[in-house]
């Protein structure tokens, strides 16, 4: 008789039952999605991994296709996949839809915005700063740019202006030109009659010196039909009742307290003169207009 099995048979083990996780027991770790790659400064604009990854593979290939029809061109290949890439995120919005121009007055604004190049729908990220940039400031009202793109449609154009400051006569043409003498082109003359009128070679570059002198001075800055430049040294300020006031070479601001005093004492420009010479420091020279005598007749019979 075989012995028997200490303890008896044994029982067949039960499985046990998994407890459930409890509210403070920690789960395993889930793999984060990785955020979206791209999203708008403004506008609230995101695009998804799987988006921007459709987006790239796709513009790739189309890159790829351009450049074995146009023979391996690393040029190309550059040129057509950044062209694939700008038109691809287009059409998910990035693309043009306003401009604001700062510091521009309203005449100079529509002189940048055409000199800017800028369009209706044109790609935002595809577009060369540095090239819209120097575009405005090609611009004869603008001194200096700045460009900034706002994502996804919107490009921002900050500038200092040059402001006008006279009008200048030379050669028979007129021209608009600014404190450092240099013309702005897109301004049309005829739309500035309000600006002194200079004229004369050197009269351009030699005005920015000379105006702010007579404009503090509103009564002879409210008589004042022109400034000429003489021999590029020095200027005669022509009146608009005929007179004409000789300045010096050097010194002007002399000159011009010397004809202060004469106008506060005796009124002189409210009289009437043929000339005033003012270029010799220690005199003062006036020459009356001609006059003509009771009961003798006047040119052309009348």
């Amino acid at each position: 008789m075989p012995a028997a099995v200490r303890g008896g048979p044994r029982k067949p083990a039960r499985p046990r039952a998994e407890a459930p996780a409890g509210p403070n027991k920690a789960r395993p770790a889930q793999q984060q999605q990785p955020a979206g790659k791209l999203h708008a400064a403004r506008g609230g604009v995101g695009v998804s991994p799987g988006l921007a990854l459709g987006v790239a593979g796709g513009a790739l290939a189309l890159a790829l296709v351009v450049t074995l029809a146009t023979g391996h061109r690393a040029e190309r290949l550059g040129q057509a996949m950044a062209h694939g890439v700008d038109g691809e995120f287009a059409n998910l919005g990035f693309k043009l839809k306003a401009v604001h121009v700062t510091g521009a007055s309203a005449t100079a604004q529509a002189d940048i915005l055409k000199a800017s190049g800028l369009y209706q729908d044109q790609p935002t990220l595809g577009m060369d700063l540095v090239d819209l940039k120097s575009r405005v400031e090609g611009v004869g009202w603008v001194k200096s740019a700045k460009v900034v793109r706002l994502l996804p449609d919107t490009v921002m154009i900050a500038v200092e202006e040059r402001p006008a400051l006279a009008v200048w006569q030379h050669s028979g043409r007129l021209k608009v030109i600014d404190a450092e003498g240099r013309i702005i082109r897109e301004a049309d003359a005829a739309r500035f009659p309000h600006l002194p009128l200079v004229v004369g070679q050197g009269a351009d570059q030699a005005a920015g010196n000379i105006l702010p002198a007579v404009n503090a001075r509103p009564r002879l800055r409210d008589r004042l039909e022109a400034l000429v430049r003489v021999d590029d040294r020095r200027w005669d300020l022509r009146l608009k009742d005929g007179s004409l006031i000789q300045l010096p070479a050097i010194d002007e601001e002399s000159a011009l307290i010397q004809l202060d005093q004469l106008d506060q004492r005796q009124r002189i420009l409210d009289l009437g003169f043929a000339r005033i010479d003012l270029r010799d420091p220690e005199m003062v020279a006036i020459r009356p207009r001609d006059t003509v005598l009771p009961g003798q007749p006047v040119a052309n019979g009348a």
